[in-house]
């Protein structure tokens, strides 16, 4: 009798990952590898979270972001420089984070998200994890109902603007949410849809400085915007990652705050 064996080549760790691997071990790692994730907005809160899942070792990543750098972006946004204002977000991201890992499997979509086509880009592959870094309403909205529609896990980012303190981020389920006036709108909004929970948040409980809002033209589906300092959108886009590495790896134990709520009444003490 003749047996057959299939060799199976075990994934060897880059030399980079070394002390990665020290901590979360080689078959976690693995499974970042293969994990294939969607993150939508490059600014202050998703150029961050892009450089900590490459980092961390994901393996395949769409960006996407039509916006270029602006001199009022350096304050915040990783991408921002004196020598990068005037080019592309999604395009530098490419570049420097195919320098971390030129192995990543890469796709930059330099462009808006339009609205229309926010299906056809969820639906596009078979993506394990949707981060939406968007900043404004309506946008934000439409990827969330997306990735809702083709039941892939998603995390959202919700209002960095106005904040000062670090330390009153906050993981939770949509349904959750509290003293985030921006999170209401996007509960109020996603509640005529019919969504109530399901959808992964990381906020803050501290009341944004409503002396530091600055109204816009409306340009992008915003019409204000509040004051940023450094660091808070950075945590934002930190918190982000670091949920969906935890979730991927298997490493996290999800929070009180995580779970949905048991009834469909949306918390309104943020207002």
């Amino acid at each position: 009798m003749v047996f057959f064996f299939t060799f199976v080549p075990m994934y060897a760790t880059p030399k980079w990952l070394e002390r990665t691997e020290l901590l979360v071990k080689k078959e976690p790692l693995e499974k970042l590898k293969n994990t294939n994730v969607l993150l939508v907005g490059l600014g202050g809160v998703g150029s961050f979270a892009a450089e900590f899942l490459v980092r961390a070792g994901i393996g395949k990543l769409t960006i996407v972001d039509g916006d270029i750098v602006d001199i009022t972006n350096i304050n915040r946004q990783l991408p921002a420089l004196t020598s990068s204002v005037g080019q592309s977000k999604a395009e530098y991201m490419k570049e420097r984070l195919l320098d971390i890992n030129p192995e990543l499997d890469l796709l930059a979509i330099n462009q808006f998200l339009n609205p229309d086509e926010t299906t056809d880009l969820v639906n596009q592959y078979d993506y394990d994890y949707v981060m939406d870094c968007i900043d404004s309403i309506t946008p934000k909205l439409y990827l969330i109902k997306a990735a809702k529609a083709k039941d892939c896990k998603i995390i959202s980012s919700m209002g960095a603007g106005g904040k000062t303190d670090s330390m009153l981020l906050k993981y939770a389920d949509i349904s959750r949410t509290h003293m985030c006036p921006f999170a209401y709108y996007i509960r109020k909004r996603l509640r005529k849809e019919g969504i109530y929970s399901g959808v992964m948040t990381v906020f803050s409980e501290e009341q944004p400085n409503s002396e530091s809002i600055k109204l816009t033209d409306g340009s992008n589906f915003k019409t204000s915007f509040y004051g940023t300092i450094s660091y808070i959108p950075a945590l934002f886009g930190l918190h982000m990652a670091s949920w969906v590495v935890r979730d991927v790896s298997g490493t996290f134990v999800p929070t009180p705050l995580c779970l949905p709520r048991n009834d469909k009444r949306m918390r309104r003490n943020d207002a």
